[in-house]
């Protein structure tokens, strides 16, 4: 559930029997993306050259901006690619 400002727990309503047995079984895994895939990163140079020019006309020290692009599982399955290829200098307000 989001309310905007602030993020609220996720919770069922309360019951008087449980569908699952809430003890952990088996040991940890990790969950995070390089455990089992190797991330590759793709980015276009025009995106690049894009957004390079963007900060150097920039007056601030730091600015919000967007680069979007796909994430696509290798044909193979071992690795992910993260293709960034557009820039999206967003808006001032």
């Amino acid at each position: 559930r989001f309310v905007p400002k602030r993020m609220v727990p996720f919770s069922f309503p309360l019951s008087k029997c449980a569908l699952w047995d809430p003890v952990p079984m088996g040991d940890v895994i990790g969950a995070h993306i390089t455990y089992y895939r190797s991330p590759r990163l793709s980015l276009v140079e025009k995106t690049l050259r894009l957004a390079y020019r963007h900060a150097k006309q920039n007056e601030k020290k730091s600015f919000s901006c967007f680069l979007l692009g796909t994430l696509a599982v290798d044909e193979d399955g071992e690795g992910v690619t993260l293709t960034i290829d557009r820039f999206d200098p967003g808006r001032e307000v």
